[in-house]
């Protein structure tokens, strides 16, 4: 890609067990895993899934936290210093997510409607915690 405007280019969570995490975010949440081999093989830190072909959500062990020195009061941040982090999805694959997530009987949120993001009011949206407490929220827009 050359383009060089400004984009969100990965997230970091801190997570307890990242293969653990890569699963559920490919089976609950429909996002594919990347470099969970590499991981378990010890060649990395931690490994990621793919959002979109432009962004992607680093799953850090939270172990690592302590070990960024470089990043003041990072050892203390390792529980949830996020609010939430959205993902927009088309309407079928807004449905699709709700459909696994209650299938693996993950909590939800009821719907909102018109919530305001990114793209303008959402037409639905709704919040789930993935399993080491992150809140996702989940929304489609017209």
């Amino acid at each position: 890609m050359t383009d060089n405007t400004t984009r969100l280019d990965h997230v970091v969570l801190w997570v307890r067990d990242p293969v653990a995490a890569a699963d559920f975010y490919e089976k609950a949440v429909g996002l594919e895993p990347l470099r969970v081999a590499e991981y378990t093989e010890g060649t990395v830190s931690f490994p990621s899934v793919r959002v979109n072909e432009e962004t992607i959500i680093d799953l850090a062990p939270s172990a690592m936290a302590g070990r960024m020195g470089m990043l003041p009061g990072a050892a203390e941040a390792a529980g949830h210093p996020v609010n939430h982090v959205c993902l927009a999805l088309s309407e079928q694959g807004y449905d699709a997510l709700r459909a696994r997530l209650e299938e693996r009987s993950v909590p939800v949120t009821d719907h909102a409607h018109d919530a305001y993001g990114a793209r303008g009011p959402a037409r639905r949206g709704f919040y789930f915690n993935d399993p080491d407490g992150n809140v996702f929220e989940a929304r489609h827009y017209a």
